[in-house]
């Protein structure tokens, strides 16, 4: 199955344009780049495989989650856990003792009010 590009708006469509021209130049170092690829190998590389006892609800709800973000939900469990043990992903809890109206904003749109 051929998945189609998603609509894109006039900007997108200028860049995409400047893109296929051969237009756009990078602005990175040699240097940058070789850490970013290493980076990104480094990431990419999943030489381990983990059987996990999820609850039904939990992962249905995962899998929705997936969807929303145009993932595989397995790719989406790994990068939770990338996240949590590069100290990246932290508690609402704490998102929201720094920020207190964080709270408010994502309660509204999940009750609708």
């Amino acid at each position: 199955m051929v998945s189609q590009m998603p609509k894109i708006d006039s900007y997108e469509r200028e860049i995409l344009a400047a893109f296929e021209k051969g237009a756009l130049k990078s602005v990175a170092t040699k240097a940058e780049l070789a850490k970013l690829k290493a980076a990104a190998r480094a990431t990419a590389t999943k030489d381990r495989r983990v059987n996990i006892r999820l609850s039904s609800g939990d992962l249905r709800d995962i899998q929705a989650k997936a969807l929303e973000e145009g993932m595989p939900y397995q790719t989406l469990i790994t990068s939770v856990l990338h996240k949590y043990v590069t100290g990246k992903l932290s508690e609402r809890s704490e998102a929201l003792a720094r920020d207190p109206g964080a709270g408010a904003s994502s309660k509204a749109r999940s009750t609708g009010a």
